[in-house]
């Protein structure tokens, strides 16, 4: 298990809250093979495979995390057969129904309005979480890529930050007039007055009150403040900013491959799930507003 972990952490670039998935889901075949009495990872057969997966339905799990677990197990197992440590996958011969994907659920215009409002940029804190809610709305990158930006990675002179995305993929991102009055106040002022409070040297573009790299949780911590400042009666995340940015964009009329190549997605199908977002925000205007659209009005 750590060699895999450690093949995730530095081939692969894996995020740590992705590293912690699959060290769950190998640990719970781990407590299956004990009580079935399997003696080695080598002694998994199909047969323990389909026992496996009874027992996951049993547990009453969804689907997804059914599939998320299976697909962590067969790619443990692939890592297995490349290391020349088992001689077959008895996880490939198991085919799963596609789980259903969520609809992503995002923010409308006049929430976002608010929570841009809340911040009082004359504070060093202030004028940082202004910055990162730009950003994360502005660009759409992921909050681990947010949390990695790194000073050099910006370029004013065209408007673009430069990020290390997911298995180590490099891309540029443009950002708008907001996000770039922001990021300058920002890094004029309360990032210099809060790296004065550290004694470390940083590069990382957001920082803590302490003056240290800011972590992923603490930029989740920073949203929910935010919020609660706000007065909204709604759930933010980071990946909430992400799925804003690109419902907001394609309802522009962006196209689907200029999306997918601003969020960094290797598969078209991974962003083919905002056009449903799209299509449902379409059929609420029209139910609202057309006079034959419903018979109550």
């Amino acid at each position: 298990m750590d060699k895999f972990i450690e093949y995730l952490q530095i081939e692969k670039n894996a995020s740590p809250y992705t590293i912690q998935f699959y060290r769950t889901d190998l640990e719970t075949f781990e407590a299956f093979m004990n009580r079935e009495n399997v003696n080695g990872l080598k002694d998994v057969s199909y047969r323990e495979v389909r026992v496996f997966l009874t027992k996951l339905y049993n547990d009453a799990l969804s689907r997804r995390s059914v599939s998320r677990k299976i697909s962590s197990l067969r790619s443990f197992y692939r890592f297995l057969e490349r290391e020349k440590m088992v001689v077959e996958n008895p996880f490939t011969q198991l085919t799963l129904p596609k789980a259903e994907k969520p609809v992503p659920s995002f923010l409308y215009k006049e929430e976002l309005e608010k929570l841009f409002s809340v911040s009082d940029v004359s504070t060093d804190l202030g004028q940082r979480d202004q910055a990162l809610l730009e950003i994360l709305y502005g660009t759409g990158i992921r909050v681990s890529e947010c949390q990695q930006l790194r000073v050099k990675d910006i370029d004013f002179s065209i408007g673009t930050i430069f990020v290390t995305g997911k298995g180590r993929k490099e891309r540029y991102v443009p950002f708008g007039s907001f996000a770039e009055a922001a990021l300058q106040k920002y890094l004029l002022d309360g990032r210099k007055n809060l790296l004065n409070k550290s004694h470390n040297v940083t590069e990382n573009v957001f920082l803590n009150a302490r003056g240290n790299p800011i972590t992923t949780r603490g930029i989740r911590t920073i949203l929910n403040k935010i919020v609660e400042k706000a007065s909204l009666n709604i759930q933010v995340h980071p990946h909430k900013l992400r799925h804003t940015f690109a419902t907001h964009m394609l309802n522009e009329g962006a196209d689907l491959r200029s999306v997918q190549e601003l969020l960094g997605h290797e598969s078209l199908s991974s962003t083919q799930i905002y056009t449903h977002v799209s299509k449902e925000h379409l059929k609420k205007a029209y139910m609202k507003s057309h006079p034959r659209a419903n018979d109550n009005k």
